[in-house]
């Protein structure tokens, strides 16, 4: 992250929910070093808490780094040592499942990565669209791009919210990730699936248009426990602003944000 030219205004929130007992989620701000992570525990398996933890704490002993490709490079090297960690404590514990979802953002010189396994979700708000960059590793996901179901029946279909991919299930985790250039006034949306089983992507674009970062946490969790908060909930809004630019206003009209990337 070239830190003479670039600012990054960055709000985070995370809330038990309704319903749950624990709240397993797990989130870490980094600007210093160019990471943000959300993390879900798994439910009905054991400790999804300590799996979410796990590859918090091994994200966050990622030091400055050199490059674009080194910060990425620790950053898998991280996941996969946290992956072998769980899969280790599950053997300890006579062959229990300690997994968890995972979607991290990486900024450097310009420049920005998602990496991520499971659902939960990296959007980017620019030129006032919201464009989802993770993809859903679900089988409803599955069964959507394979053309079995529609999307309204992915909304609500059984397995909606089975994920397919995890750190710590396998011996090798897969990762998924994307990549591009910033442009000043991009918004990053991180957050595990107790916010969009509540609320919809035009409406996660209007809180983070019309509000600061941690304002918008803040009411984006509030909107989901009116709403029931059936799940533990996490966001994380991270708001990127050359120095060049005006400072935002408390409404946030002077993004001057550019064309999607996808």
């Amino acid at each position: 992250m070239d830190r003479a030219t670039a600012r990054f205004e960055t709000g985070a929130a995370t809330h038990l929910g309704k319903v749950r007992q624990r709240n397993e989620d797990s989130y870490l701000v980094r600007p210093e070093t160019g990471i943000w992570a959300v993390a879900d525990g798994m439910g009905g398996h054991d400790s999804g808490d300590l799996a979410s933890q796990t590859v918090m704490e091994a994200l966050e002993s990622i030091q400055p780094s050199r490059s674009a490709e080194d910060l990425l490079s620790r950053c898998e090297e991280r996941i996969f040592d946290a992956n072998a960690r769980l899969k280790e404590i599950g053997r300890q514990r006579g062959g229990a499942i300690i997994g968890t979802t995972v979607a991290v953002l990486l900024a450097f010189d310009g420049y920005f990565a998602c990496v991520w396994s499971g659902d939960s979700r990296i959007y980017m708000v620019r030129h006032g669209k919201i464009t989802q960059l993770s993809r859903d590793h679900t089988e409803a996901q599955e069964l959507l791009q394979n053309g079995t179901i529609t999307p309204e029946e992915a909304k609500t279909w059984p397995g909606s919210n089975v994920i397919t991919r995890a750190i710590g299930v396998d011996d090798v985790p897969e990762l998924e990730m994307t990549s591009g250039s910033l442009s000043s006034g991009d918004v990053f949306v991180m957050c595990s699936d107790g916010l969009i089983r509540h609320v919809e992507d035009n409406e996660i674009l209007q809180c983070v248009t019309a509000n600061l970062s941690q304002q918008a946490c803040d009411q984006l969790i509030v909107l989901t426990l009116e709403r029931g908060a059936l799940d533990n909930v996490t966001v994380i809004v991270v708001r990127y602003r050359s120095e060049v630019e005006p400072p935002l206003g408390t409404n946030g009209n002077s993004l001057g944000m550019k064309e999607s990337p996808r």
